[in-house]
C-alpha cells in the first residue's frame, strides 16, 4: 500500500497555517479541492463544486427556439 506525505508538514504540524495541526483537506489546505477524503463531507464540498463548474461547460447551451 502507497502512503504520501505534505511537503508542509512537519511534526504533524502545518508549516503554511502558522503551526497549526496538519488536517489534510482542512480550508487553505493544497490538498483541498483536489483529492476526495473519506468520511468527510465538509471537505469535499469544494472538489464537489469543482466537478459541477466542469459539467456545466461540458453540456452544450440550448437551442434557441425558433418564432
Amino acid at each position: 500500500m502507497a502512503s504520501w506525505g505534505c511537503p508542509h508538514e512537519i511534526d504533524g504540524k502545518c508549516s503554511k497555517f502558522d503551526a497549526a495541526v496538519c488536517d489534510p483537506g482542512m480550508k487553505g489546505c493544497v490538498l483541498a479541492g483536489r483529492f476526495y477524503f473519506l468520511g468527510s463531507d465538509d471537505k469535499n464540498r469544494r472538489l464537489r463544486a469543482k466537478e459541477e463548474r466542469a459539467a456545466d461547460d461540458d453540456e452544450p447551451p440550448a437551442a434557441a427556439s425558433e418564432a
